[in-house]
């Protein structure tokens, strides 16, 4: 597996400041982990860009802090964005221990093709899209691949206890959790009925004016008149 390097400087400006970095291309970054004491970095912004893009959050990334001193191995932990431009505001990396396990999450890939879609016309639905682990940092894989070929039946699955992901890993998963099914094209068009229908809020129905109308004649109590009213209205 291809390293990945990434060089960080020492960072003396904090809080409101920091927004000139951002505003030069430069992210603030903190280091921290088990052996580790918290220290503010700061890392020009396309190179983060580009680890963070091979990396994601289960890859070991070499941190340089000064050629005088050995790379420190960290994985990123936690990014904010902007919530409008999706700029990088702020990264934490975790320094890892490598005689000390871990817990990450590892993507999951569904790689071949399925005979219960080619051949028998379902539907391939995907469950999860990264597995949780807990092992040493040396042993985290860039993903798991999933062979679907071994789907050849419709309602056939894989679950995440027929997943094998080698010695040394321990799967925090739920084993009962669906990695990924085949089901009936009706069965899946059901399935989205059903949950609009669940979501969809109740709609009062009104009525037409005539109907409305008419109920309120029918509610409403016959007027009584006055002897001789009848009469009078009569003659006239």
């Amino acid at each position: 597996m291809q390293q990945i390097e990434l060089k960080a400087e020492r960072r003396e400006v904090f809080g409101k400041k920091a927004k000139r970095l951002r505003s030069s291309g430069i992210v603030p970054v903190v280091l921290y982990g088990p052996k580790t004491e918290s220290l503010p970095l700061q890392v020009p912004e396309r190179e983060l860009h580009r680890a963070l893009a091979t990396a994601g959050t289960n890859r070991l990334i070499r941190l340089t802090l000064d050629a005088r001193e050995e790379p420190r191995v960290v994985l990123i932990r936690d990014v904010q964005r902007d919530t409008i431009t999706q700029s990088l505001l702020h990264v934490d990396f975790y320094e890892v221990v490598m005689t000390e396990k871990i817990t990450a999450q590892i993507p999951i890939n569904l790689v071949g093709e399925s005979p219960a879609v080619d051949k028998k016309g379902g539907l391939l639905v995907r469950g999860l899209d990264s597995l949780d682990v807990h092992c040493l940092p040396g042993l985290l894989e860039e993903a798991i691949e999933v062979d679907i070929s071994v789907l050849e039946d419709v309602d056939q699955a894989i679950l995440v206890k027929d997943l094998d992901v080698g010695e040394g890993i321990e799967v925090l998963s739920n084993p009962e959790e669906v990695v990924a099914q085949v089901l009936t094209v009706r069965e899946e068009a059901v399935e989205a009925v059903l949950e609009v229908e669940e979501e969809a809020p109740e709609v009062e129905v009104l009525k037409p004016a005539r109907e409305v109308e008419e109920e309120l004649e029918e509610e409403l109590p016959e007027a009584e008149l006055p002897e001789g009213a009848e009469e009078e209205a009569e003659a006239e």
